[in-house]
């Protein structure tokens, strides 16, 4: 069965593959007592349906064996417990990454032995030996760097053998494996930089490694980077239970790293077996490099090495049960579970919004900021950038020019919301009715609500929309001042803003590059730092009450008047929910995923409110969940307007900050796309993807 015929609900179906770091007790030179115990692990990691299971250096034998490395029964002993692991592997869906002392020729080799289904793929010898501080390794062992294109003989049969092996599944895309022993990437270019160049994308790493104080922070330090640096995942697994501690000790870690991720990893100093297990994503990685260029061009620079490296396929042949998700997942994928790194966010992104638009007023002669506040989240955040701007400019807010502009759905509640605000920011505040003019421009074009009758049209919406913005526009000539864009990343990726003379256009957008999933924690950070928040803007208490009235008030444009049922006009009833927007927009625009596996990556993110951690602040009776079938109508929503409407918006807007590292819209920075394009293909691939009735 090929992945693109698995059911929906496997993980291997979206290019996910399981990886697991393993450590497990051993006894010293004692390879069928070891055997046994790596055969147990790995029949644990079968039943969790992992694919690639590591485990660490020389575990067969023991790491701090020494001398008894080359006594004949030990060594006899190791191949027979490889012949014993072959044997038992047949039955076994993963493919086992063995620690062992090998000999070869003249000499001895600490190897790593990829074992799957009753075969040896293949045998990488360790490259580097240390032989410094409690090292002893050339001592006992030949380094395999140049071992490249070579084979041994192993269990009777020839195996290819050397630093130069890659692992490739044939029907798992994107699964590439290389092996490197401990050492090999405490150096400056280890031989998992040459194979991630080669096309390897997850790299595994058997370490014997005693510990010392701050030792085990390195190895987080180096598995993180040099998967970052890779764009690959890195699984390394370190002894522990039962090596020789006459004179150093040893803790277990285990851990599992994606594109500088961490996904997995166990506590060490452990009493027994212990794994990290974790779901690697071969898509991500893929496309990752396919935009970063410059991997590729490393590749060329190095192939007189990178083009010898040998691939020995395999099949891994994935099962097609629902086998859960192991890695971690944001509902909000813009917004950080952890506090300490959303508080970071919320720093930067304001900060870097304020920074930008510091030096637009600067550049063009420190004009005063034109702003139309109605009371929302967007001009209410666009208020607090502009502010904190002019603080650090040394300007007085009373320069920051503000509107509120009611028109026909306007609310008592978020015109006051509006004018509270710019009064307790400090800056100028007007009002300017516009019903007069929208009546006078619907009467002169002919439109029935100028007679009277109820009709709430697309037109009727931008009148209004459009004389705001035309407003704000002679304002500013008026007052030697610019317009600030308040809408913000969401908006544009759904086209949900008013073209032309609207809320599309400003002198300089500083919201683009937020979403507004961002934009509603970012306000919650300033109201959490009380009346004075880290970046510097002074807050009233007043104004700390405003915010939250912001943000506990329902999106929407007030375009349209409530209905006889008092419902004010609802942006995600018409629209959808952004929550579910912003997580499709951050993984088209960061990844390129298909919709299929995006919808499969929300079943699991919003399936259940109770599953998984909420971004700190939210409050607790606002969780909520959507099952699939919402979650793939509402996908729908945002691919025909994505793909196929909102584009022509997006090519003509002005100038803001890159906010987020998944991207912006900008067509002078990460987006650029054709106007006239369609969502036919993105459509398609969900609707055959998505089980009947979702």
């Amino acid at each position: 069965m090929t992945v693109q015929t698995l059911p929906f609900d496997s993980a291997y179906r979206h290019g996910y593959a399981r990886v697991a770091a393993c450590t497990i007790p051993l006894a010293i030179a004692d390879p069928a007592t070891n055997a046994e115990s790596v055969l147990a692990a790995a029949r644990e990691c079968d039943a969790e349906a992992v694919a690639v299971a590591v485990f660490p250096e020389l575990c067969l034998t023991g790491y701090s064996l020494e001398d008894l490395v080359l006594q004949d029964p030990v060594l006899d002993a190791v191949e027979a417990a490889i012949e014993r692991l072959v044997e038992a592997s047949t039955e076994l869906f993963p493919m086992l990454v063995i620690g062992a002392p090998l000999r070869h020729r003249n000499r001895i080799y600490n190897c790593a032995v990829v074992i799957h289904r009753g075969e040896v793929l293949g045998v990488a010898p360790k490259s580097y030996l240390p032989t410094y501080r409690e090292f002893y390794e050339r001592r006992w062992f030949a380094p395999g760097d140049d071992r490249s294109g070579d084979y041994l003989v192993i269990g009777g049969v020839e195996a290819p053998f050397g630093p130069d092996l890659l692992f490739e599944a044939l029907d798992v895309p994107g699964l590439v494996v290389h092996v490197e022993v401990c050492e090999d990437y405490w150096v400056p270019i280890p031989p998992s930089s040459e194979a991630a160049l080669a096309g390897a994308t997850v790299l595994a790493n058997l370490s014997g490694s005693p510990i010392t104080i701050a030792r085990a922070d390195d190895r987080k330090l180096l598995s993180q980077s040099q998967s970052f640096r890779c764009l690959a995942a890195y699984a390394y697994a370190a002894a522990g239970m039962g090596e020789s501690t006459n004179d150093v000790s040893w803790d277990g870690q285990t851990m599992v790293y994606e594109a500088g991720q961490l996904l997995a990893e166990t506590e060490r100093f452990p009493d027994g077996p212990r794994r990290s297990v974790a779901d690697v994503d071969l898509d991500r990685l893929r496309q990752d490099r396919y935009r970063q260029g410059t991997f590729d061009d490393n590749r060329r620079t190095h192939s007189s090495r990178i083009d010898g490296f040998r691939t020995v396929h395999f099949e891994l042949d994935p099962p097609s049960s629902d086998i859960g998700l192991r890695r971690p997942l944001d509902r909000f994928p813009f917004v950080p579970d952890d506090p300490a790194r959303l508080a970071q966010d919320c720093y930067e992104a304001f900060n870097i919004q304020v920074s930008g638009l510091v030096q637009r007023m600067e550049a063009i002669g420190r004009p005063k900021p034109v702003l139309g506040v109605s009371g929302g989240l967007d001009s209410t955040h666009a208020l607090l950038v502009v502010a904190r701007a002019m603080d650090r400019m040394g300007r007085p807010r009373s320069d920051i020019l503000t509107y509120t502009m009611p028109g026909f759905a306007t609310s008592d509640h978020t015109k006051s919301n509006a004018i509270a605000l710019a009064e307790a920011i400090g800056a100028s505040i007007e009002t300017i009715d516009i019903r007069d003019a929208a009546i006078e421009l619907l009467t002169k074009i002919g439109h029935p609500f100028a007679d009277g009758e109820p009709v709430h049209d697309i037109t009727f919406e931008n009148v209004q929309a459009g004389l705001r913005t035309d407003y704000l526009f002679r304002l500013a000539n008026q007052n030697g001042g610019m317009v600030i864009g308040t809408s913000d990343l969401s908006e544009l990726a759904l086209g949900w803003t008013t073209y032309g003379v609207g809320d599309q256009m400003s002198h300089y957008a500083v919201n683009t590059g937020v979403p507004k999933t961002l934009i509603q924690h970012i306000i919650r950070w300033v109201i959490a730092h009380g009346h004075r928040d880290e970046s510097g803007t002074t807050l009233s208490s007043e104004a700390v009450t405003v915010l939250q009235s912001v943000l506990d008030t329902e999106i929407s444009p007030e375009l349209v008047p409530a209905g006889q049922d008092g419902k004010v006009q609802s942006t995600e009833d018409a629209i959808g929910p952004y929550a579910l927007h912003d997580f499709t927009l951050f993984h088209i625009l960061r990844f390129g995923f298909r919709p299929s596996k995006i919808a499969f990556l929300a079943s699991h993110a919003w399936g259940h409110k109770d599953a998984g951690a909420w971004p700190p602040g939210f409050p607790d009776d606002e969780h909520y969940a959507y099952d699939l079938p919402t979650i793939g109508r509402w996908m729908r929503v945002f691919l025909k307007r994505y793909f196929a409407f909102a584009q022509f918006k997006r090519s003509a807007i002005p100038n803001g900050p890159k906010v987020s590292p998944a991207g912006s819209l900008s067509p002078r920075g990460d987006w650029r796309a054709p106007s006239d394009g369609n969502a036919r293909a993105w459509l398609a691939e969900l609707d055959t993807a998505l089980p009947e009735g979702s």
